[in-house]
């Protein structure tokens, strides 16, 4: 069973924008906390930012003011938008979801890729 699919990863210049959507295929609920991560090779796998049903989002330092998670409910899915990427952006990036009722869900990732 698939429960969170990532997509929208791919090649892109620096300075370029990408958007990853990720979609869960049970509805979202309302005490659950979604998330993007990120691993490049030979790094820990580090979180790039969060939301929650209510709207409340985090960033990690990294990334904040170039990219902006959103959400919506209705179709149980989240984006990431990335702007002014960077080839230290580059990793692959997961979709997380987590809660008391839902337990923690990972995605199977999709790598982004930022070079001239």
């Amino acid at each position: 069973q698939v429960q969170l699919v990532e997509s929208g990863g791919g090649l892109v210049q620096p300075g370029g924008s990408l958007r990853l959507s990720c979609a869960a295929s049970r509805n979202i609920r309302s005490s659950d906390v979604m998330g993007w991560y990120r691993q490049a090779p030979g790094k820990q796998r580090e979180l790039v930012a969060t939301i929650t049903t209510a709207g409340r989002t985090g960033y990690a330092d990294s990334v904040r003011g170039r990219f902006t998670i959103s959400g919506d409910n209705a179709a149980n899915t989240v984006y990431l938008q990335m702007n002014s990427l960077e080839p230290e952006d580059t990793a692959v990036y997961y979709c997380n979801r987590r809660g008391p009722l839902t337990g923690i869900l990972w995605g199977r990732g999709t790598q982004v890729t930022v070079s001239s």
